[in-house]
């Protein structure tokens, strides 16, 4: 049964329906320590979907890259050091799915900071696999939505990133040339223009008939994770992209229609519920989207996209409650488990990519001024 009350969980938990838990860490002040305990809890519960180099890791230590980057902690920097030294630098096996290239953004980020012992030669294999190497995914079939390489809106958080940091990295724009032919093939094909939303995928895609995926009020599902992957992944592309990158225009205004029709979106108690059109289906705030989601936000007001007068308050609001979802031991709660449409979470529920985009939104907010 979609609906789901919010006052079924918070009951038995003890909460208010405006926060997650205590609110000891719903301030903006003492950010950092708040990132360094969900670090550390993490580090000491691991979990992944494969293996240590799949794409919920690399979610994770994107967030722990962002999260060094904005606080210079050494914690943050030896997590990254020790996990790439695990992994031997190695992304995971399927070079032609997006998501296994995820991984190579935290090791970029750490040869960008001139770390010794890192290896990118796998990254620079599978970087080169991805966009030439003959695979029947580049075309699906007939019969399915998988017609293009990226046919899933989360694959724009896990390739384009480590395209353009891999660009800046060479010198070499012809990674971005490629990024952005593929990037336009998803947006074309799940870019809800009314919306200015993603769909997931060609599942959810709105055609008009009986056979439609639709959310029990009738609207189209728009999950908040999906469309968090994407603005999140887009704040990344732009963070690398070259200022006079010829079609850097296209992205700045995608992120600029995204921004506002998310921001309208917002609950009044400041997290994104799982169904972006249907809140109501489970009505309680969800981490992991309103965590990329308040990333994204807040690097557009700290980079000059986004108005800080006008984006500031819903910023603020979805960190207070993301923060508040924060466990006594740094554990990060209410994150709806791996999936790919809009589903309930519990205080209870984790992952690791949870714990991702809690650090990238707590990273990103600490700099506003």
């Amino acid at each position: 049964m979609r609906v789901l009350k919010c006052i079924l969980f918070f009951a038995a938990s003890g909460i208010a329906l405006a926060s997650c838990s205590s609110s000891k860490n719903s301030t903006i002040k003492g950010i950092e320590p708040a990132l360094v305990k969900a670090l550390q809890w993490q580090e000491a519960n691991p979990i992944f979907a494969k293996a240590p180099t799949d794409w919920t890791n690399g979610a994770y230590y994107t967030g722990v890259s962002v999260a060094h980057a904005a606080t210079g902690n050494v914690v943050f920097l030896n997590a990254l050091k020790k996990m790439g030294a695990s992994n031997n630098w190695q992304p995971y096996e399927r070079f032609y799915h997006a998501d296994d290239l995820a991984i190579c953004y935290s090791y970029l980020y750490l040869d960008a900071l001139g770390t010794s012992g890192v290896n990118l030669a796998p990254t620079a294999q599978i970087i080169t696999d991805h966009l030439g190497k003959p695979h029947e995914w580049r075309s699906g079939t007939a019969a399915d939505e998988k017609k293009i390489l990226w046919w899933w809106c989360d694959a724009l958080f896990m390739a384009p990133p480590v395209l353009v940091a891999y660009a800046k990295e060479k010198s070499d724009n012809s990674y971005i040339e490629k990024m952005d032919i593929y990037y336009k093939q998803t947006y074309d094909m799940l870019y809800n223009k009314e919306e200015h939303l993603f769909a997931r995928d060609g599942r959810f895609l709105w055609q008009g008939t009986a056979k439609d995926l639709k959310e029990p009020n009738g609207k189209k599902i728009f999950w908040s994770r999906g469309n968090g992957w994407v603005i999140a992944g887009l704040a990344l592309v732009l963070q690398q992209m070259p200022a006079n990158y010829k079609n850097r225009a296209f992205y700045e205004n995608l992120f600029r229609e995204m921004a506002e029709r998310i921001k309208a979106l917002q609950p009044a108690d400041g997290l994104w519920r799982t169904s972006l059109l249907c809140p109501e289906a489970y009505d309680h705030g969800e981490v992991s989207g309103s965590g990329f989601f308040t990333y994204a936000l807040a690097w557009g007001v700290n980079n000059g996209l986004l108005n800080k007068k006008e984006y500031a308050p819903a910023i603020t609001k979805a960190w207070n409650a993301i923060a508040a979802c924060q466990q006594s031991d740094g554990k990060v709660g209410w994150v709806q488990g791996i999936g790919a449409d809009p589903r309930p979470a519990s205080v209870d529920s984790w992952q690791n990519f949870g714990t991702g985009a809690f650090l990238m939104a707590g990273s990103e907010v600490m700099k506003m001024k």
